[in-house]
């Protein structure tokens, strides 16, 4: 006959649902969630349960941790040997634990989370505040569960004399829930719980008076009240912890920068090695070496500094950029009531001192009916010595010890508990000195007795008893706190030349686009040569600047990119530049109209923009500086495709001359151009007619002299005339004529520039040639003249556009003496 099969026909989801349910509930109640009474897991609970019922304790020799990790995965904890051994070695760890609960001989890791040796070679055995950890636990102050295999009893919770879920913290990730608490010095916890017994109505800000912040056993710098506040108010928050650092002279006019405390769980040996890629890396100037220069004398990291290196700007960099400061996030989670909760101080210290509350009653009851029970047995005790003879008489006579007992309990009225007291009692007790020491104890038992009553029927003793405790653990453990406390994070400014290696370069670029910086000695050994571009391009800018500088590049859609003068491509001088395509993402038809030197981004310079539509527009230079270059920003607002015809760094007293195309000339000082936001539009510049544009603008001081307008026109004419040849005007005018109208082919500005005796400008006709000319030979002319014809427009096309040939300049020389 078939056995009959019994499945359970279910669809895969609900057993996959119910499953993970239970899974994910083991998880968080049974592993990696500490209980807000003893603030243990229940791995961490069972270590030292075991080993306190092995007399594993302070006061006895040390023994090999093989040994309790037996007992503890073969009486409490059926998993895995090294998940147990790895959680006693953690709280055997000094730079872990403020408090360490086990004390371990032997390798039990380090701080640069090397592994422990294994259990077989270490030993290890309570630490003292681990036994007031279990103080009183034979008192029946906690609740007992059978053990896995119901053959023998773990307890719930442990009594904790001292509130470790604040004093050592906890860390743990479970399904759904994730619990990060910071350890705290004993000291504080324990005056602000006595503080919130005192005074239940206490503020959290009130606490937070006693209670600094967290107290790290490694020590360091906590940074952000709010940050803490926050998280003492909610159980979720954030605060800047960072490495304690000093700067040290060395000889030579040298510095070196030595760290001896760095944040909590942050791996020594990875910060070191990190400080040290940096300096390979060369990301960070001025670092000579990185030594660890640890003993047994405690931590040290030493980072030697080069001459004359930035030794706080190393610092700020090494802070912001590996882990001698971090951001550590509170999340203050813990097993309240079975379940997990997120906890804020005052719910922490409800927690622990409810537990507390439990835990004394619980143990004076026990100390009550001890001592009742007691009282009894000597009260009946000393009523048998006063008849003793008649005793010895009845006990001869019986036939055993039972009806020993039955014959005195019916002759003297004894109960049977004193009954049994009398015929255990040994011979030698009967002597007469007996009957004092039994009436003292019987006295100081009724005293006893009394006591643990009043304990019981007032709250107010029972609270003050757990003051008493708490204040005698404050002083058998508590410690200085080790962690500073500061209000304000920090702002970490790092200035460009921390970073970068100082360095004079020459920089070029040129209209279509081709960037790049040349060493000096590059330069200096083919500066002969010419300098290397496609045919139809032109250099815009050719200057000797520091690779701590800024190159603005704009371009003819009004945009701009801030580009760092050392992210300029490297090449030599005989070779091509690189494209701006590979540093930013610029559009096809976008070309670079000029390129701005910039050392400081300061307040008091201004930008100022000129429009082929007439606008005009001026911008504190302050708000240019970015971070970011790899997507040009907008520089101003351009409407109605507009272009950007040219930009100015101005110092706010200067002239601006403009020319339009129908040869209109209009000159006015800046002041008439009002500072505005960045990405604004501006002010018209000049008005314009029909078909008129703006071909150029100029900026002019009073050094002028030397300085003369130079006007191209489509028809090869050129003329070069003094400033002073027109009028100053105002803003938005039409400006004066500065050629001489023709009824048939006038002649229509396509090149405007101010010049001096060194300048040569080259012309570019339709047809693509090119010629030099030097506005210095031709004669000074005045507004109503055409000039001077320089070549044939009918054989060599109309000149469509000039240029001014660059000259290297060294822009910031009287800046850097």
């Amino acid at each position: 006959m078939a056995v009959e099969e019994k499945y359970l026909d279910l669809p895969l989801e609900d057993v996959m649902g119910d499953r993970f349910g239970r899974y994910s509930k083991y998880i968080i109640q049974d592993r990696a969630l500490p209980d807000a009474r003893d603030g243990l897991k229940p791995v961490q609970r069972r270590i030292l349960y075991a080993m306190h019922e092995e007399k594993n304790t302070h006061d006895k020799p040390f023994r090999k941790s093989a040994k309790t990790v037996g007992t503890v995965i073969g009486n409490y904890h059926p998993h895995g040997d090294s998940s147990v051994y790895d959680a006693m070695v953690r709280l055997s760890q000094t730079w872990k634990l403020r408090n360490v609960l086990v004390e371990m001989h032997g390798n039990n890791g380090s701080v640069d989370g090397d592994p422990p040796a294994a259990m077989r070679y270490t030993e290890a055995r309570l630490s003292a505040i681990a036994s007031e950890m279990l103080r009183d636990i034979d008192k029946e102050t906690v609740d007992y569960i059978p053990n896995f295999d119901d053959s023998i009893d773990e307890p719930v919770v442990l009594p904790a004399r001292i509130p470790n879920l604040l004093v050592n913290g906890s860390t743990g990730i479970s399904a759904g829930y994730a619990t990060e608490i910071p350890p705290h010095n004993l000291g504080e916890v324990i005056d602000a719980i006595i503080k919130r017994l005192d005074k239940p109505s206490v503020t959290i800000e009130e606490l937070l008076e006693i209670i600094k912040g967290p107290d790290f056993p490694t020590g360091g710098i906590i940074q952000g009240y709010e940050g803490l506040k926050k998280a003492y108010q909610t159980g979720k928050g954030k605060v800047v912890v960072r490495g304690k650092a000093t700067i040290e002279p060395l000889k030579g006019n040298r510095e070196q920068i030595v760290i001896d405390e760095i944040p909590y769980e942050v791996n020594k040996a990875a910060l070191v090695k990190r400080m040290d890629e940096l300096r390979i890396d060369r990301k960070v100037e001025g670092i000579a070496e990185v030594r660890d220069e640890t003993d047994r004398t405690g931590l040290r990291i030493v980072v030697e500094l080069k001459k004359n290196a930035d030794s706080q700007g190393v610092l700020n960099y090494l802070y912001k950029n590996t882990d001698l400061q971090i951001t550590y996030h509170f999340n203050m989670v813990a097993i309240k009531d079975k379940t997990p909760q997120l906890l804020n101080l005052t719910q922490m210290i409800d927690a622990y001192v409810n537990h507390q509350k439990e835990v004394v009653t619980r143990q004076t009851r026990f100390d009550l009916n001890k001592a009742e029970k007691r009282a009894h047995i000597v009260e009946g005790l000393i009523k048998a010595v006063s008849i003793l003879d008649e005793l010895i008489q009845t006990i001869r006579a019986s036939k055993d010890k039972q009806d020993a007992k039955k014959r005195i309990m019916q002759a003297y009225g004894f109960t049977e508990i004193q009954a049994e007291a009398i015929v255990t009692l040994q011979l030698y007790r009967l002597t007469n000195t007996d009957i004092t020491a039994l009436e003292k104890e019987a006295a100081e038992l009724e005293e006893a007795v009394k006591k643990y009553q009043l304990i019981l029927s007032d709250e107010k003793n029972l609270l003050a008893v757990i003051k008493k405790d708490l204040r005698n653990m404050k002083k058998s453990y508590a410690e200085a706190r080790r962690t500073k406390v500061e209000k304000e994070i920090e702002e970490l400014k790092i200035n460009v030349e921390v970073t970068v290696a100082s360095e004079d370069v020459i920089t070029s670029v040129t209209e279509q686009g081709y960037l790049k910086r040349t060493s000096i000695r590059s330069y200096t050994a083919s500066s002969d040569e010419d300098f290397s571009m496609k045919e139809d391009d032109h250099l815009i800018s050719l200057l000797e600047l520091n690779t701590t500088d800024h190159l603005l590049l704009f371009t003819n859609k009004g945009r701009y990119m801030p580009i760092p003068v050392h992210q300029l491509p490297d090449i030599r001088w005989k070779e091509l530049g690189q494209h701006i395509s590979n540093i930013a993402s610029i559009d096809k038809d976008e070309t670079i109209v000029k390129a701005i030197p910039i050392r400081h981004f300061e307040k008091n310079k201004y930008l100022i923009f000129f429009t082929k539509n007439g606008m005009v527009k001026k911008t504190t230079l302050d708000q240019y500086q970015s971070q970011r270059f790899s997507r040009p920003l907008i520089a101003l607002n351009l409407k109605n495709d507009d272009q950007l015809v040219n930009v100015y760094e101005t110092d706010g007293k200067q002239d601006i001359f403009i020319a339009t195309n129908k040869g209109y000339g209009l000159w006015y000082n800046e002041s008439e151009v009002t500072p505005i936001g960045q990405r604004a539009s501006g002010v018209k510049a000049i008005q314009l007619k029909d078909d008129e544009f703006v071909v150029n603008a100029v900026m002019m001081n009073e050094n002028n002299e030397k300085r003369h307008l130079f006007v191209m026109t489509q028809r090869g004419a050129c003329k070069q005339m003094t400033v002073n040849r027109f009028e100053k005007s105002a803003r938005a005018k039409k400006g004066l004529v500065m050629l001489r109208e023709l009824k048939s082919k006038p002649h229509r500005i396509v090149g405007f520039d101010i010049v001096t005796d060194a300048d040569v400008m080259t012309m570019i006709t339709a047809k693509g040639e090119r010629h030099e000319v030097k506005p210095t030979d031709l004669p000074l002319s005045d507004r109503y003249s055409n000039g001077s014809y320089v070549i044939d427009t009918d054989i060599e096309g109309e000149v469509i556009n000039i240029k001014s040939k660059q000259e290297l300049t060294k822009v910031f020389e009287d800046e850097k003496e």
